[in-house]
């Protein structure tokens, strides 16, 4: 796509809408590596996803590329890189790191596709006042979780599986800006079709790596179902809408606000305490958000930048 972000109210609440659906996601997902391997726990929430995303999709237009132009070298690399690879790593690394440094991981994603849209997005020039909110954005969530984010889990395996969960963050970053940067095509088929391909990926992975997949128990299977259903399949085709319309690096603010959701609804479900620097933290973020999306800001109450 040629044209610059456009950034609506609309934009905005499905931005905040994943901020909560994706801070639940840690919380499910700790659940369902009780009863279930990592690697097939990402290979059936990506299965469960892409058959819904693909029923949807083959019910309605059944079109992809809605003109002459086609890329799909890089429809399979936004396949792979935004749920096959990610779900693996993230589902594996798991295991051997703290959930607080999985979620200031997930907040570097931001940082990463600040420079890469500045050279591959068109509109999306990454100007000192951008990078600086950025930045605080990401203080406050560091702040947000807190030393023990880096404090060691005691795992023979965390220097790996904190460097997975540094990939997954990447893997989010590249993604975002090769699907802004794919020709007109349909929403729901860009999110049913990369589904599909990240299913056929890491299906054979998971056999090869775990064997045949287990029989999880009842509890399991709804939470991997729940996990298939909203933040994969719903969740997916809302960061769609939004990359392809506000572009990738309004699309990375949803890595400020899932912490924040996350620990607000660790306190309101699981009764965890809210810390003393829940606060500050909440005002970095939203400090840095601010200074990032000025304009944006601007012209959603109304003003002209």
């Amino acid at each position: 796509m040629t044209h610059a972000p456009d950034i609506t109210p609309k934009s905005w609440l499905m931005v905040l809408t994943l901020g909560v659906v994706w801070g639940a996601t840690f919380m499910f997902m700790e659940i369902a590596l009780r009863g279930m391997t990592p690697f097939w726990l990402a290979a059936g929430r990506i299965s469960f996803a892409a058959v819904l995303t693909l029923a949807v999709w083959l019910a309605g237009s059944r079109k992809l590329f809605l003109t002459e132009k086609r890329d799909w070298g890089a429809l399979c690399l936004v396949g792979i890189l935004s749920t096959a690879l990610p779900f693996l790593l993230l589902s594996w690394g798991m295991q051997y790191v703290t959930s607080g440094f999985a979620g200031v991981s997930m907040a570097t994603v931001a940082l990463m596709v600040l420079p890469l849209a500045h050279f591959l997005v068109p509109g999306e020039r990454m100007s000192l006042r951008r990078f600086i909110g950025f930045l605080i954005g990401f203080a406050g969530v560091a702040v947000l979780i807190g030393p023990e984010a880096f404090a060691p889990s005691g795992a023979a395996m965390e220097p790996l599986g904190r460097l997975a969960c540094i990939g997954v963050a990447a893997c989010y970053a590249v993604s975002s800006i090769a699907m802004r940067r794919l020709p007109p095509v349909d929403p729901i088929g860009l999110a049913a079709v990369p589904m599909l391909i990240g299913a056929l990926f890491v299906i054979p992975l998971a056999w090869l790596r775990e064997g045949p997949p287990p029989m999880p128990d009842t509890q399991t299977l709804i939470v991997i179902a729940m996990l298939g259903l909203v933040p994969t399949a719903g969740a997916n085709l809302l960061r769609v809408l939004v990359i392809r319309s506000a572009g990738p690096v309004f699309m990375s603010l949803t890595n400020y606000i899932v912490p924040l959701c996350s620990v607000f609804l660790g306190a309101l479900v699981l009764g965890e305490p809210l810390h003393s620097s829940l606060l500050a933290a909440l005002i970095l973020i939203l400090a840095g958000v601010a200074l990032s999306q000025y304009g944006a800001l601007r012209r959603l109450f109304g003003r002209d930048q």
